[in-house]
């Protein structure tokens, strides 16, 4: 199944927020910043992931059901997959 890149825009929005995040934390850690400041950045960077993760899964779920065909169990479970390994 491959994704609608029109979906996809918001998604690679966030995640060149979270790359520019990666970049802060590294400096936060190069210029020898307290832990909890790093913490919270690192944080922040992969709540972002996990919301690109699951806009992903779940534009793969509406592809799946808007399909004429509907669902195939292989999609099912190649979504389901998909899912558990982000939970």
């Amino acid at each position: 199944m491959t994704l609608n890149s029109a979906d996809m825009a918001p998604v690679i929005n966030r995640l060149r927020r979270a790359q520019g995040q990666i970049g802060g934390v590294i400096r936060l850690i190069e210029e020898g910043r307290d832990c909890k400041d790093v913490v919270t950045q690192l944080a922040a960077v992969n709540r972002a992931l996990d919301r690109a993760g699951f806009a992903i899964v779940s534009s793969g779920l509406k592809e799946c059901l808007t399909s004429p065909e509907g669902i195939q169990p292989e999609d099912q479970a190649a979504m389901e997959k998909l899912f558990l390994t982000l939970a």
